[in-house]
């Protein structure tokens, strides 16, 4: 009896290599690596969105500054025609990601602070980091499906809220703040080129969040307007102190060339690289036109529209072939002879490097980074905020200006402007400036009004017609509907949103 019981004790032993959350966080190096899965469960934006299609178009196909060349993926063609539902997988997989995201970040603020020994400002960067990604998940959760959620301790099937019912959108946002506080204050750099969060990105964050609690839905206005303003001109002063770090890039085309990833002009970005997974915007090639060294491929599947392109002011340079955010005709293969393209196609993701240009075949590695926050964004913010608390003042003038100055067109004198005229000015050049970076159908959320490429002004959200279907949003537009299958699976998720 007593050789049965050792040799129990002996079965009973736990396996050294089957790690779980309590017996993984034991080392700093765990730490990292737990913080290097958050970050890489950013990049669900690529995952697959059926045929021809990316996750990421969720965000662009509502927009109307764009249109398909396929029609062979129903889902994405119920994006464009405004009529999707709680089953449009692009919606399911937005939701999944982020929900991912918030786990794994949940996992490092539960498990990191009690790692012994761990150096004392590490840990904090680190617990900082995930915050800062927390609070980025929830800023995309909370203006896409209003209330939802909220889940700040990781999960199992014996937890008790492991089928949470919505929070309100206020108590979202104040988790949002609070986390990005946490990040602002936790040693991290100013930049960072390794694509990691920075304090920049993280007073960024705080920007874009304060503007878009000013407008809708929360309408929290002046008050908020002037936090947007504040947080934002501290981005823009370092940028003036440190012009070589931070700034503006002299030309479009730094914008997506490899080199230039997670630098200058590039404040956050979601990380690529073929070794591990290579940009997803191949959606944006033309379809069947052999631009880039595969030959006549590409799907075609998010273009521009006519009149979106069109909408672009003489002479910008943004709309000039190959030059700014467009081409019109490219080389055959990448890199032979020239050819027309026939139509506009979106050039601001198209990585010469790797797809080749004139007489320059190219690496076929796609290791293009996919561009969150930019510089110009809050030179972009400051202007806004800064006008609706006091009217422009000359550095939110400046910042609209270098806008413009850099796609070569004049900008009317400081004085000649109103309040009103100088906000629908910030306004174009946010449509105009920040198209095609999954940032417009926010803009649209927030302010409730959308650019009408026809008349140069902008109309209410509701009863606007896109011009790429002809079809009006209508007020549940304003949100997404929640996903079935999370309906299904957790019945306190309720109820649906309006309309669908």
């Amino acid at each position: 009896m007593a050789g049965i019981t050792g040799c129990s004790d002996f079965l009973d032993e736990q396996d050294p290599s089957n790690l779980t959350p309590d017996s993984y966080y034991t080392i700093p190096d765990h730490a990292e690596a737990a913080l290097a899965a958050v970050y890489a469960d950013t990049r669900f934006i690529g995952n697959d969105g059926g045929i021809f299609s990316s996750t990421w178009q969720l965000l662009e196909a509502p927009t109307g500054t764009s249109t398909t060349e396929t029609a062979q993926n129903s889902d994405l063609n119920n994006l464009y025609g405004l009529v999707y539902d709680g089953r449009t997988q692009h919606l399911i997989n937005y939701w999944n990601g982020l929900y991912r995201v918030i786990a794994n970040a949940n996992l490092v603020l539960d498990k990191v602070p009690a790692i012994t020994p761990m150096d004392e400002g590490q840990k904090k960067k680190v617990l900082g980091e995930a915050k800062f990604l927390r609070a980025w998940a929830y800023f995309y959760l909370v203006r896409l499906w209003g209330d939802v959620p909220l889940i700040t301790m990781p999960q199992t099937a014996a937890s008790e809220d492991f089928r949470p019912a919505p929070s309100s959108k206020e108590t979202v946002y104040e988790l949002i703040l609070e986390d990005l506080k946490t990040a602002e204050a936790a040693g991290l750099p100013w930049t960072d080129v390794s694509g990691r969060a920075s304090l920049a990105a993280t007073k960024s964050l705080m920007a874009q969040v304060y503007l878009t609690m000013a407008g809708f839905p929360l309408s929290k206005g002046a008050s908020h307007y002037q936090l947007a303003a504040e947080k934002s001109q501290e981005v823009i002063n370092y940028s003036l102190a440190n012009p070589l770090t931070l700034n503006l890039f002299p030309d479009y085309l730094s914008l997506h060339d490899e080199k230039f990833d997670n630098r200058l002009e590039h404040i956050f970005m979601v990380q690529y690289n073929v070794v591990v997974a290579g940009n997803p915007m191949n959606n944006m090639f033309p379809n069947f036109k052999p631009v880039t060294f595969a030959g006549p491929s590409g799907t075609g599947s998010t273009v521009p529209t006519t009149e979106f392109y069109e909408s672009y002011e003489p002479g910008d340079l943004r709309a000039k072939n190959q030059e700014g955010f467009f081409y019109t005709s490219y080389y055959t293969n990448g890199s032979g002879a020239p050819f027309d393209l026939g139509a506009p196609y979106i050039f601001k993701h198209f990585n010469q490097t790797a797809l080749g240009k004139e007489g320059v075949p190219g690496s076929r590695n796609n290791n293009l980074n996919v561009p969150l926050i930019r510089f110009a964004e809050v030179l972009l913010i400051y202007a806004e905020a800064q006008n609706e608390v006091g009217g422009p003042n000359a550095l939110a003038y400046d910042g609209l200006k270098r806008i413009r100055d850099r796609a070569k067109l004049n900008t009317p004198a400081m004085g000649t402007y109103t309040k009103d005229t100088f906000r629908e000015a910030v306004w174009r050049e946010r449509w105009h400036e920040l198209c095609y970076e999954q940032i417009t159908w926010f803009d649209m959320l927030r302010l409730r009004k959308v650019y009408n490429e026809l008349t140069n002004g902008f109309d209410e959200f509701v009863g606007h017609v896109n011009l790429s279907s002809n079809e009006p949003l209508q007020s549940k537009h304003l949100l997404m509907p929640y996903p079935l299958p999370e309906m299904q699976n957790n019945p306190n998720l309720q109820p649906q949103n309006p309309g669908y």
